[in-house]
């Protein structure tokens, strides 16, 4: 939990898919504020956090189920605006007197709503044609409001689209204004905690920058620090911040898995010993983890194996410096929210973050992790207020277990090169086009399927390679990128003449959810 500085909002999630959208919506408009589960949130919590504003999420349970989640009652009791979205909309009625019930049919997708009384949560709202469009996505519906609200908006199948008690500053929304499909839903948020709640919006990366190097030499006084370094933007911003906080105090781990992009080892080496002046130890590991990855097929055994050769890594480095009481790491909120349930019972792992859940504890080092309040774009800002390359801060962005989770089925040295080099060739193509900047992540996957082809008056049979390119915001939902079909076709081209082992080239269409940005 960040210091008490600034204004903060609190979201508590039911387990909404777009739960972290609210919060990267409060963010881009100045807000800190922070998700908790719900069943973490009570009324010591609640005194210690001190919220100016409270939201309550959306979430895959029905109100009208025994044993559903509510919210808790202390809520409704601090004196500040609360705002339901859906399923909290519901809770904060079924809670307050109002009642709840389940539909015959389920209302999902573009609905249009209409302006019944003007309110502050409306202001800048134009409501013109059909009116204002929004995102539907619920079974259930409030069947009677609890007393003291009244109906601000209202749509065809949601005749309580829009409720608020103007008293209390309590509103409830049955849509979603997180997501981008509520073509207003960015100013109906900023509206709730600008206008209503009166936050003024103080939430900076410069200020953020000040604090973090404060909490970082109170965190670590005299002590010594290790950071691994991964390549990507995260790490390489926490070490710049940790470096700029205690200087020599900090001694940096680039380890070289083997799994790295082209020439990715030299371009971090080269920016963190000649630009920064940091210490940094390299180490080439590719041989022992390419060794214990050997006949591994599971993505999940994978990254526990990198996980785990990384924590071996560093404690080894670690004894060799002379022993170090603080690991550092590029740890972002979206990671630390994944790997935490918010229904209160285990959640469904999508994917294991090997950069959360502590340590072990013979390492006996604590963790430093100075972007841990942080997502993707907020990293991106502070790493420009630090100075570093804009081209280095603009790189899409790589999972720490690196090309090991975009060749599935079981790793090689060679299809690590192979896909290396289709991946620099499909990234070199982008910068050509001038596409690399519009795309959130683009990479190449090397898959185990193997096709029959015909190169010159031979047949062949050969490496199947799959593009991937997506548009995101957070990296939490994202769309392929429509390529024009002679892009697509010329870098086809130039994979499969360059390239040993590749006799096909496919592009992935797949949008997230269902599917997730990377293949493992």
């Amino acid at each position: 939990m960040a210091d008490q500085k600034h204004e903060r909002a609190l979201i508590i999630d039911f387990g909404s898919q777009v739960t972290q959208l609210i919060a990267r919506r409060l963010r881009e408009s100045g807000v800190y504020c922070e998700i908790h589960p719900f069943n973490k949130v009570d009324d010591a919590f609640l005194k210690t956090y001190d919220p100016q504003a409270v939201i309550l999420s959306g979430g895959p349970a029905s109100v009208t189920w025994e044993d559903s989640p509510r919210a808790p009652a202390e809520v409704f009791e601090l004196g500040v605006p609360v705002l339901g979205i859906c399923y909290g909309q519901q809770v904060m009625m079924e809670q307050l007197g109002g009642r709840v019930e389940s539909g015959t049919s389920r209302e999902f997708g573009r609905a249009y709503i209409d302006r019944v009384i003007d309110d502050p949560i409306l202001y800048g709202l134009s409501f013109e044609g059909q009116g204002e469009q929004v995102w539907m996505s619920h079974g259930d519906h409030v069947a009677e409001m609890a007393e003291g609200f009244e109906v601000v908006a209202k749509s065809p199948g949601a005749p309580f689209a829009v409720i608020a008690d103007r008293e209390r500053h309590f509103y409830g929304t049955q849509f979603h204004p997180e997501v981008v499909h509520t073509l207003s839903g960015k100013q109906m948020l900023r509206n709730f905690t600008h206008d209503i709640a009166g936050l003024k919006g103080d939430w900076t990366m410069a200020a953020y920058r000040e604090e973090a190097i404060e909490k970082i030499r109170a965190q670590v006084g005299s002590g010594r620090v290790i950071c691994g370094l991964s390549g990507g933007v995260d790490s390489s911003v926490a070490a710049v911040l940790i470096h700029e906080a205690i200087g020599s105090q900090l001694t940096c781990v680039y380890v070289d898995h083997g799994l790295m992009r082209m020439n990715e080892s030299e371009q971090v080496v080269s920016l963190f010993r000649e630009h920064y002046n940091i210490p940094l130890v390299h180490v080439d590991a590719s041989d022992l983890f390419l060794g214990e990855l050997a006949g591994v097929s599971d993505p999940e055994r994978k990254r526990k194996i990198i996980g785990k050769l990384f924590i071996d890594v560093f404690e080894a480095e670690a004894k060799k410096i002379g022993g170090a009481d603080f690991l550092a790491q590029g740890t972002l909120y979206p990671d630390v929210i994944e790997s935490v349930s918010a229904i209160g019972g285990p959640s469904v792992t999508i994917k294991s973050h090997h950069n959360v859940g502590g340590l072990p504890e013979r390492m006996n080092m604590q963790l430093v992790e100075p972007l841990r309040d942080l997502f993707k774009d907020e990293v991106r800002a502070l790493g420009r207020e630090l100075g570093l390359p804009e081209a280095f801060i603009g790189r899409h962005p790589f999972p720490g277990p690196g090309l090991a989770i975009r060749i599935p089925g079981e790793i090689t040295r060679e299809k690590a090169d192979t896909l290396r080099k289709a991946d620099a060739i499909y990234l070199e193509e982008l910068r050509n086009a001038n596409l690399y900047d519009e795309i959130w992540q683009a990479f190449a996957v090397l898959l185990p399927v193997n096709t029959v082809g015909v190169m010159g008056d031979e047949r062949t049979y050969e490496n199947v390679l799959a593009l991937r390119a997506v548009t995101s915001t957070d990296g939490m939902t994202a769309d392929y990128f429509p390529f024009e079909h002679d892009f697509l076709g010329r870098v086809a081209t130039r994979i499969i003449n360059e390239v040993k082992g590749v006799n096909r080239v496919v592009y992935d269409i797949t949008s997230k959810p269902p599917g997730t940005i990377e293949w493992e």
